[in-house]
């Protein structure tokens, strides 16, 4: 059985309440898996938000997509897509293009070259995923995927809504 977390940080007192220790555990568990994964991207020389870019421009198509909306589309946020974007330009996976009908607006897209580079990484990258929650089984991670969804339910505020209320 796996240490509980009040043991995992060395806490001496228990948690305030509940919502507390589950929370301080999604982002623990998280933190953990999130390196795990780090770690595996590393050997393809990218980074978790590299590979995040690449992955949404895979799925976006040949027209690609606007940098503004690459971003509202990252699993974590990334406050510079520019900067992001420019580090896998110079590599040679992305390329950048404005937009016909407005010249402000500037469009990502995949290149041959970061295909080729996804295609290499989907199998081991796959593997890797499954392996990390080999142990939870199907049922479980069923279940898993519908409470991280009510957490989410209702408090996920989008990004340009929270932008626009400052």
């Amino acid at each position: 059985m796996s240490r509980s977390l009040q043991a995992e940080l060395k806490q001496k007192v228990p948690f305030a309440s509940r919502e507390q220790e589950a929370y301080l555990s999604l982002l623990r568990t998280a933190d953990a898996l999130q390196a795990q994964v780090e770690a595996r991207l590393k050997d393809f020389g990218l980074t978790g938000t590299q590979y995040n870019a690449l992955r949404i421009l895979r799925g976006a198509g040949p027209e690609g997509l606007p940098c503004r909306e690459i971003g509202e589309r990252m699993i974590t946020r990334d406050p510079d897509i520019t900067r992001l974007l420019n580090r896998l330009e110079n590599r040679g996976f992305v390329e950048r293009t404005r937009a016909r009908h407005d010249r402000r607006v500037i469009y990502g897209k995949i290149t041959a070259a970061g295909l080729k580079l996804l295609r290499e990484m989907d199998g081991p990258v796959e593997k890797h995923g499954r392996e990390m929650l080999r142990d939870v089984g199907q049922e479980k991670l069923k279940q898993l995927i519908e409470l991280l969804e009510l957490v989410r339910g209702g408090r996920v505020v989008h990004r340009r809504d929270a932008e626009s209320a400052e």
